[in-house]
Protein backbone atom coordinates (compact mmCIF):
# COMPACT_ATOMS: atom_id res chain seq x y z
CA UNK A 1 0.00 0.00 0.00
CA UNK A 2 1.19 3.61 -0.77
CA UNK A 3 2.84 5.30 2.42
CA UNK A 4 1.30 8.72 1.17
CA UNK A 5 -2.44 7.19 0.82
CA UNK A 6 -2.13 5.57 4.28
CA UNK A 7 -1.20 9.40 5.12
CA UNK A 8 -4.17 10.87 3.68
CA UNK A 9 -6.52 7.98 5.13
CA UNK A 10 -5.00 8.89 8.93
CA UNK A 11 -5.71 12.80 8.03
CA UNK A 12 -9.48 12.05 6.87
CA UNK A 13 -9.80 9.29 10.04
CA UNK A 14 -8.54 12.53 12.99
CA UNK A 15 -11.02 14.41 10.97
CA UNK A 16 -13.84 12.00 11.14
CA UNK A 17 -14.17 11.97 7.44
CA UNK A 18 -13.53 8.61 6.82
CA UNK A 19 -15.84 5.29 5.49
CA UNK A 20 -16.10 1.85 7.06
CA UNK A 21 -14.00 0.59 4.48
CA UNK A 22 -11.29 3.27 4.80
CA UNK A 23 -10.91 2.44 8.43
CA UNK A 24 -10.84 -1.32 7.93
CA UNK A 25 -7.84 -0.52 5.05
CA UNK A 26 -5.94 1.71 8.20
CA UNK A 27 -7.02 -1.13 10.28
CA UNK A 28 -5.18 -3.85 7.89
CA UNK A 29 -2.15 -1.41 7.00
CA UNK A 30 -1.35 -1.70 11.20
CA UNK A 31 -2.34 -4.86 12.04
CA UNK A 32 0.27 -6.23 9.27
CA UNK A 33 3.64 -5.23 11.26
CA UNK A 34 5.18 -3.40 8.83
CA UNK A 35 4.80 0.27 9.70
CA UNK A 36 6.46 3.23 8.41
CA UNK A 37 8.19 4.87 12.11
CA UNK A 38 6.97 7.99 11.45
CA UNK A 39 3.13 6.12 11.76
CA UNK A 40 3.96 3.64 14.70
CA UNK A 41 2.19 6.21 17.68
CA UNK A 42 -0.59 5.23 15.21
CA UNK A 43 -0.71 1.90 15.97
CA UNK A 44 -2.15 1.53 19.43
CA UNK A 45 -5.25 3.19 17.99
CA UNK A 46 -6.35 1.01 15.44
CA UNK A 47 -5.41 -2.47 16.97
CA UNK A 48 -6.13 -1.41 20.49
CA UNK A 49 -9.69 -3.39 19.50
CA UNK A 50 -7.87 -6.07 18.03
CA UNK A 51 -5.74 -6.90 21.59
CA UNK A 52 -8.39 -6.47 23.66
CA UNK A 53 -10.99 -8.87 22.05
CA UNK A 54 -10.29 -11.71 23.46
CA UNK A 55 -10.20 -10.56 26.53
CA UNK A 56 -13.01 -11.70 29.04
CA UNK A 57 -14.26 -10.73 32.31
CA UNK A 58 -14.49 -14.10 34.65
CA UNK A 59 -14.83 -13.23 37.93
CA UNK A 60 -18.52 -13.36 39.71
CA UNK A 61 -20.66 -10.45 40.70
CA UNK A 62 -22.22 -10.96 44.09
CA UNK A 63 -25.87 -9.34 44.25
CA UNK A 64 -27.10 -9.51 47.66
CA UNK A 65 -30.64 -8.55 47.12
CA UNK A 66 -32.04 -9.20 50.53
CA UNK A 67 -29.00 -6.75 52.32
CA UNK A 68 -31.30 -4.51 54.54
CA UNK A 69 -30.33 -0.84 54.62
CA UNK A 70 -28.58 0.22 57.35
CA UNK A 71 -30.74 1.00 60.74
CA UNK A 72 -29.36 4.22 61.16
CA UNK A 73 -29.82 5.83 57.87
CA UNK A 74 -32.99 4.64 57.85
CA UNK A 75 -33.77 6.86 61.20
CA UNK A 76 -31.35 9.79 59.70
CA UNK A 77 -33.81 9.62 56.95
CA UNK A 78 -37.12 9.58 58.81
CA UNK A 79 -35.55 12.45 60.97
CA UNK A 80 -34.67 14.48 57.84
CA UNK A 81 -38.18 14.54 56.61
CA UNK A 82 -39.42 15.39 59.87
CA UNK A 83 -36.86 18.54 59.92
CA UNK A 84 -37.76 19.34 56.68
CA UNK A 85 -42.05 19.31 57.41
CA UNK A 86 -41.26 21.09 60.31
CA UNK A 87 -39.16 23.70 59.11
CA UNK A 88 -41.55 24.21 56.05
CA UNK A 89 -44.61 24.36 58.91
CA UNK A 90 -42.89 26.79 60.75
CA UNK A 91 -41.89 28.83 57.70
CA UNK A 92 -45.36 29.14 56.18
CA UNK A 93 -46.61 30.42 59.84
CA UNK A 94 -44.36 32.95 59.91
CA UNK A 95 -44.85 33.99 55.96
CA UNK A 96 -48.71 33.92 56.89
CA UNK A 97 -47.93 36.52 59.90
CA UNK A 98 -45.71 38.36 57.85
CA UNK A 99 -48.65 38.77 55.29
CA UNK A 100 -51.25 39.87 58.38
CA UNK A 101 -48.71 42.30 59.06
CA UNK A 102 -48.47 43.86 56.05
CA UNK A 103 -52.05 43.81 55.65
CA UNK A 104 -53.02 45.58 58.63
CA UNK A 105 -50.46 48.40 57.89
CA UNK A 106 -52.14 48.81 54.34
CA UNK A 107 -55.60 49.38 55.82
CA UNK A 108 -54.07 51.76 58.93
CA UNK A 109 -52.26 53.91 56.31
CA UNK A 110 -55.98 53.80 54.17
CA UNK A 111 -57.77 54.97 57.48
CA UNK A 112 -55.56 57.72 58.31
CA UNK A 113 -55.61 59.04 55.31
CA UNK A 114 -59.68 58.89 55.48
CA UNK A 115 -59.65 60.08 58.79
CA UNK A 116 -57.60 63.41 58.05
CA UNK A 117 -59.53 63.96 54.66
CA UNK A 118 -62.78 63.47 57.31
CA UNK A 119 -61.08 66.15 59.80
CA UNK A 120 -60.20 68.46 57.00
CA UNK A 121 -64.26 67.94 55.59
CA UNK A 122 -65.61 68.65 59.18
CA UNK A 123 -63.45 71.88 60.19
CA UNK A 124 -64.78 73.07 56.36
CA UNK A 125 -68.41 72.37 57.61
CA UNK A 126 -67.99 74.05 61.31
CA UNK A 127 -66.82 77.16 59.09
CA UNK A 128 -70.04 76.91 57.25
CA UNK A 129 -72.61 76.23 59.96
CA UNK A 130 -70.43 79.64 61.98
CA UNK A 131 -71.26 81.52 58.60
CA UNK A 132 -74.74 80.39 58.51
CA UNK A 133 -74.88 81.07 62.37
CA UNK A 134 -74.15 84.56 61.85
CA UNK A 135 -76.19 85.08 58.34
CA UNK A 136 -79.30 84.05 60.86
CA UNK A 137 -78.78 86.17 63.58
CA UNK A 138 -78.44 89.55 61.45
CA UNK A 139 -81.20 88.51 59.50
CA UNK A 140 -83.23 87.82 62.71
Amino acid sequence: MELANIEQLIEKYLNAATSLQEEATLKNYFTQGNIAPHLQEYEALFNYFEKNKAEVFTETIQLDIKKRPNRKLKWLSVAASIAVSVSVFIGNQEYRKYQKEKTFAQVRNALQMLSLNLNKGASAIAKVHAYENTINTIIK
